[in-house]
């Protein structure tokens, strides 16, 4: 799978805001003291889970697995973090940046088509 520089720098902005809007869903969402906690502990969360289960020799990851998981699992783990951020967002009483998220995620996955069939099936469009 050739990976292109561009939808990688992409993707990463799209981890990093689903990150973050775990953090806003802990922060709007709650009230105190449970904010305090949950501003800092959704995002942790959600950035162990996307760090810790990978699939072995992913090139965009560097091919380092601590977990090693196959792709279809990755693509659900994919799925959960970043859909899970616009989903938090809605949670977040922020539905016009959760729908704005939704919908650059799904245009992310559109072009990122290569990916999810190597993810889905281990073998790259040039294969």
């Amino acid at each position: 799978m050739s990976l292109n520089p561009a939808l990688l720098a992409v993707r990463f902005l799209l981890e990093l805001i689903a990150i973050a809007s775990f953090g806003v869903l802990g922060w709007r969402a709650f009230d105190s003291p449970w904010r305090y906690l949950l501003v800092v502990v959704l995002p942790v969360a959600a950035a162990l889970l996307w760090a810790t289960f990978a699939v072995p020799d992913d090139p965009s990851r560097g091919g380092g697995a601590p977990v090693p998981v196959p792709g279809p699992v990755r693509l659900g783990i994919e799925f959960a973090v970043l859909f899970g951020g616009a989903a938090a967002l809605w949670g977040a009483a922020l539905p016009r940046m959760a729908l704005i998220s939704a919908a650059v995620l799904v245009g992310y996955h559109l072009v990122a088509y290569d990916r999810i069939r190597w993810l889905l099936t281990g073998r790259s469009i040039e294969a």
